[in-house]
């Protein structure tokens, strides 16, 4: 299999739904149009922003397709289908193959996370990798999960011929130091958090799959663009001010605080399906004053 690049931006994509509680593909799209004018790699679609535990799986592979139907063609879209069994990913994989994602991101299993040993990882992603008609991303959100996935299970991973990198969201810049040092050169590593985004370019990240790439894409490029042309000072200067920008959408708000923040930086956010709930007046008008406070709106 040939290996995607994965250098650069990706946001993970928040799903809107209708007052109703469906998905609102037309939101979905609007949104999609209007980050075609940003600097990015591409798009996650199903990822934990995107509530992919609380979609159906013809809605995964729905919003799947209308990203592919939207994104230039040089863009890739990523697709969750990471499920709690190796044979339900197995399946909703090759579906996403065929929905057309260039690449599935394969969250670890949590349910049963205290049978979840390295043993039991490594048999689940090479059963899936083996099986998968597109390449596999590694998926360690520890936070959602309860599962961390060891550095040396991803590092003998990396060298299945079919898994080209890993999505780190537990912000260890030691581990994913170990882990892009010991892997085979061609694995890339991405960082999964904005605030740490900068930290996991200079131990050997290739990109960032990040909640605020959906409202902060141009910041997050530059980034990326200083670091790499050696001007560390101004990446650095860019960074400082995101932080709690993505704090707040991620640790402090989660999902309801980034849909929240789109909706007031000119994307529709609208709510959460339950049982997430929207912010309260309290919460976004703090949330309002973050933003503020970061550059990202006028006080």
């Amino acid at each position: 299999m040939s290996r995607l690049s994965l250098a650069g931006i990706f946001p993970p994509l928040p799903t809107p739904f209708t007052p109703n509680g469906d998905v609102d593909y037309g939101h979905l799209q609007s949104n999609l149009e209007k980050l075609e004018g940003e600097p990015l790699r591409g798009y996650v679609m199903g990822g934990s922003n995107g509530e992919f535990t609380s979609l159906t799986n013809d809605e995964k592979l729905k919003v799947v397709r209308l990203a592919k139907a939207v994104a230039d063609a040089k863009r890739l879209v990523l697709a969750g289908s990471g499920m709690e069994s190796t044979r339900a990913t197995i399946e909703l994989t090759a579906q996403m193959a065929d929905a057309g994602a260039d690449a599935a991101l394969v969250v670890t299993p949590g349910y049963f996370k205290a049978r979840m040993s390295p043993a039991a990882l490594e048999a689940h992603y090479t059963a899936v990798a083996d099986a998968s008609p597109i390449p596999v991303i590694l998926y360690s959100v520890p936070a959602n999960t309860g599962v961390d996935l060891p550095a040396a299970t991803a590092v003998r991973l990396a060298a299945h011929p079919n898994i080209i990198g890993m999505k780190d969201s537990g912000g260890d810049i030691t581990r994913i130091g170990q882990i892009v040092a010991d892997a085979p050169r061609e694995f890339q590593m991405l960082a999964g958090s904005a605030g740490f985004f900068l930290p996991a370019l200079a131990v050997g990240g290739v990109g960032g799959v990040m909640a605020t790439a959906n409202i902060a894409a141009r910041q997050l490029h530059d980034i990326f663009t200083r670091f790499h042309a050696g001007d560390l000072a101004g990446a650095r200067a860019v960074h400082w001010p995101l932080i709690d920008v993505n704090s707040a959408v991620t640790a402090r708000f989660g999902v309801a605080g980034l849909k929240a923040a789109m909706d007031m930086l000119g994307y529709y956010g609208g709510a959460p399906r339950p049982p997430l709930l929207p912010l309260n007046d309290d919460e976004r008008a703090t949330l309002r004053g973050i933003l503020v406070k970061g550059g990202m709106l006028s006080a």
